[in-house]
């Protein structure tokens, strides 16, 4: 960028045009802020923006989930005659979804979602950049509604609509859709390449089709740490603790490929529920030392669970006093799941006094502390316990359906 100022500084007269260049070099060279920067300057010298350089500004405020910034640039856009929510044209679309990519981004997505139904024409990428958004904000029931909405309209999906598509069915165990996808991948134009083999084996092992996953993973000649991760992940989670922590120990042989947090919160997983403490501690310990790995509450919980369940209360209830993150449900969650496998009826009572500080609290725990209590012979404590969740309107989850894809199909 700065052989760019030196030519912006020596042009005689500040056009448009050269204003614009100047903002879409900042945003193209990911410094987001400096470009917001020089739009407002623009304006200061009397400079009216055009669409190109509104289009830019919206991107600099998505990136820098700027949401303050990016409703102004919006109300500069209607002012300016440029409002793509009225007028039909290609140019609008473009502005329309710089629109939506920043509410999106910023998580605003109910104004998006309001601006994408006002839109008088839409393309493929406004559609992807509403998924996405609703995918970004784990609102995965609407991203896949509006998924099926633009196959009933006849857009046909991109590699990108996928990317997110797959990226719902992984966190939604929604294996026919994401099966259904990877067939019609197979037989279709769009090529499978890094991105789509990485979301297409992430969606299986997050689904428990490891045989799935690994052939996916074997067909790659080059793996990179998500790849890793994935699989790491898929077999911790699916009870293949041992298998999982010898595919960590491979990917270690690889000296180019570092670990990163996701990737720990498998192999402390895979060791709490093969209850290996000494070797998690180990990994912990490397984890923060090696790698300079800040430890998050999912790191957190898994130790505390690994703890809780080889029964060693103590280190438990010590590691969430001294950590720096209040514990949350599911750190409290995992001491009590230790609490009924080993039947500590003190601990328990313990955490229940605990948890009636946090809110909300979720149906499952005060079933997890009823099962304790029952299991115990405490039926006083079972029943206050059921009033307890009576009182509060607090019902179990009800369980959905699995979406599948037939439009992709017909």
């Amino acid at each position: 960028m700065g052989y760019g100022l030196k030519v912006f500084d020596n042009i005689p007269k500040w056009n448009v045009v050269a204003w614009t260049c100047l903002i879409a070099g900042y945003v193209n060279n990911n410094q987001p802020r400096e470009a917001l920067k020089v739009f407002k300057d623009m304006g200061n010298w009397g400079v009216e923006a055009n669409e190109v350089t509104m289009v830019n500004a919206l991107i600099a405020c998505a990136r820098s989930r700027d949401i303050d910034t990016g409703r102004w640039v919006h109300e500069c856009v209607c002012k300016a005659r440029f409002d793509p929510f009225v007028c039909e044209s290609d140019s609008n679309v473009i502005l329309a979804t710089a629109i939506l990519e920043m509410y999106s981004k910023c998580g605003s997505l109910n104004i998006a979602r309001e601006l994408f139904n006002k839109m008088p024409k839409r393309n493929v990428v406004a559609w992807n950049c509403m998924i996405n958004g609703y995918n970004q904000y784990e609102r995965y029931n609407e991203a896949l509604d509006l998924f099926f909405d633009m196959l009933a309209d006849g857009f046909c999906p991109d590699k990108a609509t996928f990317l997110s598509v797959l990226s719902v069915c992984a966190h939604q165990c929604a294996l026919a859709l994401g099966e259904t996808i990877h067939a019609y991948l197979l037989k279709s134009n769009i090529a499978t390449d890094i991105a789509l083999a990485t979301a297409l084996l992430d969606m299986y092992a997050k689904n428990g089709e490891l045989g799935s996953a690994q052939k996916i993973f074997n067909s790659l000649e080059k793996k990179d740490v998500v790849m890793w991760t994935s699989m790491i992940n898929g077999l911790a989670i699916h009870g293949h603790g041992n298998e999982a922590l010898s595919m960590f120990q491979m990917m270690q042989e690889d000296s180019s490929l570092v670990p990163d947090h996701i990737t720990y919160i498998g192999v402390l997983f895979a060791c709490s529920h093969v209850g290996l403490v000494e070797e998690a501690q180990r990994q912990f310990n490397l984890m923060t030392k090696r790698y300079d790995i800040v430890p998050e509450r999912e790191h957190y919980s898994c130790m505390v669970d690994l703890l809780s369940r080889a029964g060693h209360f103590r280190e438990a209830e010590k590691l969430m006093e001294t950590m720096p993150i209040q514990p949350n449900i599911a750190i409290w969650g995992s001491l009590l799941n230790g609490c009924q496998i080993h039947e500590n009826i003190y601990v328990a009572s313990q955490v229940k006094v605990r948890l009636t500080e946090l809110e909300p609290i979720q149906s499952g725990i005060y079933v997890l502390l009823s099962n304790i209590y029952a299991n115990a012979g405490k039926w006083e404590e079972v029943n206050r316990t059921r009033k307890l969740m009576k009182h509060n309107r607090i019902a179990k989850n009800i369980g959905h359906s699995t979406v599948e894809m037939k439009l992709l199909t017909s």
